[in-house]
């Protein structure tokens, strides 16, 4: 059984993954970190990483970037592996994530879920075959009007499996309201859309002559993002020191 630290406990993601852990024969919630217990939680719950007096496995972190530096220092210091969800890290923080990584098992992806990983496996394959054939690339992303950034991270992480199918011939265009022109052969348009409750949608469309193929994934609560990340640490639990991506979870 994987003993996880859930940092982020008392948040909705939090929640989310304790929820689906206990059902779980296969992991087990050994601690929480948070700045405030809830009282919802059935393990013990710490206000920072280093008052944590329980052995564990691998640590899920989905809390926020204030606290991203203090859990990679204790992870390095107690090499606790460690699958980190937060996002809006500085480009700062982002070396200190690699520098971790050369010293502890650090997994980090744009998108937990399983199926938004596959889906930029399957995108590699088909890039290859349409973009070669002279088809044009677009990823259009819906999300709830909440969100601040756009396009979403996922969204461009799609954009990038594409790009690299093409050995990253192609430049990203995310505005077309002021250009009057031809669309250019080697162009990945990317657009958002903001609106009600929309959890994600994300769509991949292949536009060529007489035809359109087109690939969507759309999540319908963010529990997926909680069960890849579940995934992701039964996965981590081990591993020895590097960066890690979902896509190493898929393929085992």
């Amino acid at each position: 059984m994987v003993k996880i630290i859930m940092s982020g406990c008392c948040g909705y993601m939090g929640q989310t993954i304790s929820g689906l852990v206990e059902k779980d024969p296969d992991a087990q919630i050994v601690a929480g970190i948070d700045i405030v217990d809830n009282g919802k939680c059935s393990y013990p719950v710490f206000t920072s990483a280093a008052a944590i007096d329980v052995e564990a496995d691998v640590i899920i972190d989905f809390s926020s970037p204030k606290a991203t530096d203090a859990l990679l220092a204790y992870s390095v210091e107690k090499q606790i592996p460690v699958v980190l969800c937060t996002t809006g890290l500085t480009e700062e923080q982002l070396a200190g994530v690699q520098a971790a990584s050369e010293k502890v098992a650090v997994l980090r992806s744009a998108n937990m879920s399983l199926g938004i990983n596959t889906l930029m496996k399957l995108l590699q394959d088909a890039a290859k075959v349409f973009a070669t054939a002279g088809f044009d690339m677009e990823v259009v992303e819906k999300h709830h009007r909440l969100k601040l950034d756009a396009p979403s991270g996922t969204a461009l992480a799609l954009a990038d499996s594409l790009n690299e199918a093409m050995d990253n011939q192609y430049t990203y265009v995310y505005d077309r309201s002021q250009r009057r022109e031809q669309r250019p052969d080697k162009e990945i348009g990317i657009s958002a859309v903001r609106g009600g409750t929309i959890v994600g949608e994300h769509e991949i469309i292949f536009a060529g002559p007489d035809e359109v193929i087109e690939f969507k994934h759309t999540a319908y609560s963010k529990a997926v993002f909680g069960k890849g990340a579940i995934e992701a640490a039964k996965f981590l639990a081990g591993k020895p020191a590097g960066k890690y991506d979902m896509a190493d979870v898929i393929n085992g």
